[in-house]
């Protein structure tokens, strides 16, 4: 298992002058190799063949245009822990940015346990998004006092309208999520995705039964400086499902026609920029102060850069409130977050997290803080 001093001394023993930034060629790969550009970073995107030519063609390094200086390109994501891709990575003196890519292609403990290069971040609290691991999600907004959807442990509790969210049989990374009222709701709806074979026994057992939250829908994208010991705001923004958005831009009669002929689908296609009322910008920061002082207790060293909490700002109790459904514990796959306002409040111009991810680096390496910000 890697510990964190050897990631520390092999951190030290890196050239400060010359650091390549590293991702893996998908989600928010673009985002941070163009902050780090921007910042005189080298740039590096392994790429899994097949879909590789964002990076090796359209937005390859060329004539002062371009964000990606080089490429490795891997028959699969998670050949990255290959031990000549490895020591390429750290001969280039490569810190690694995570994001969503490392726990849809990866075993957590591949990355935990085997991947010897610097991740700007807390590499072990990637696992915590998902729902099934002890010290979760759940258990860290439990403890932060940061009001979740109601967890329904059984479908025979169900009371109320639930959303379930079960993991697609065709893409284990994608859930097929389905909403239900009762316990004889839940069956039917279920056992019809069984015999469409749409999931699996096992998924639907493992399945999260939880509380549909009815609100404005947004996400609150963060940035911890563990440098400055800071909290600030990107920006906020909304999700674009596929096909649930479609569905939803139809007339209320043919949505019902529709709906004879297909079943609503909740994935992820894209975010908009979506704008707060000023008034809960207090909120939105205590709630995000909140959640980074619990994972500093609880899972130290805590958050580190990005993140996301992820829900809706509901009024049912009388005063508006933010239920969080989902917790993002890296940088979330939303450069939209530069057009948002909250980043040039602060900084005069709003910035990209690529940016806000490359200038906090730059600044541990000025102040011989790299150790403080790499797992």
């Amino acid at each position: 298992m890697i510990e964190i001093k050897q990631i520390k001394e092999l951190i030290k023993s890196y050239d400060k002058d010359n650091i390549t930034i590293g991702v893996l060629g998908g989600h928010s790969g673009l985002d941070v190799c163009r902050g780090a550009k921007k910042h005189g970073f080298n740039t590096l995107a392994v790429c899994q063949k097949g879909r590789e030519k964002t990076y090796t063609k359209y937005y390859k390094t060329r004539d002062n245009k371009g964000c990606i200086d080089e490429t490795i390109v891997l028959e699969k994501f998670s050949d990255i822990t290959q031990a000549n891709v490895q020591k390429k990575l750290r001969e280039k003196n490569t810190i690694f940015i995570h994001n969503r890519y490392f726990w849809v292609y990866f075993d957590f403990k591949d990355i935990e346990n085997d991947f010897l290069v610097p991740i700007y971040g807390t590499r072990s609290m990637l696992k915590l998004e998902e729902r099934n691991v002890p010290k979760n999600q759940y258990y860290l907004l439990d403890k932060a006092g940061i009001r979740y959807p109601k967890i329904f442990n059984s479908p025979k509790e169900i009371d109320r309208l639930v959303i379930v969210k079960v993991n697609e049989a065709l893409r284990g990374y994608e859930r097929a999520f389905f909403y239900a009222s009762n316990y004889n709701d839940y069956r039917k709806k279920s056992e019809e995705m069984l015999s469409n074979k749409i999931i699996t026994s096992k998924a639907l057992s493992e399945a999260v039964i939880e509380e549909y939250i009815v609100g404005a829908q947004v996400n609150f994208n963060y940035f911890y400086s563990a440098i400055d010991n800071e909290l600030e705001i990107m920006g906020t923004d909304t999700r674009r499902q596929t096909n649930l958005d479609g569905l939803i831009r139809l007339p209320a009669n043919e949505q019902l026609e529709v709906l004879k002929y297909l079943k609503p689908k909740i994935i992820e296609t894209g975010h908009i920029a979506a704008t707060t009322k000023e008034s809960i910008i207090e909120k939105i920061f205590v709630l995000g102060e909140k959640f980074v002082k619990t994972t500093q207790k609880e899972h130290p060293p805590g958050i580190i850069g990005p993140f996301a909490l992820q829900g809706a700002i509901t009024a049912d109790k009388g005063k508006e409130e933010m239920v969080v459904f989902d917790v993002s514990m890296r940088i979330p796959g939303s450069p939209l977050t530069r057009f948002t306002p909250h980043s040039g409040y602060l900084y005069g111009e709003s910035i990209s997290y690529g940016e806000r991810i490359a200038m906090e680096i730059k600044k541990a390496i000025k102040l011989n803080k790299l150790t403080d910000i790499v797992t």
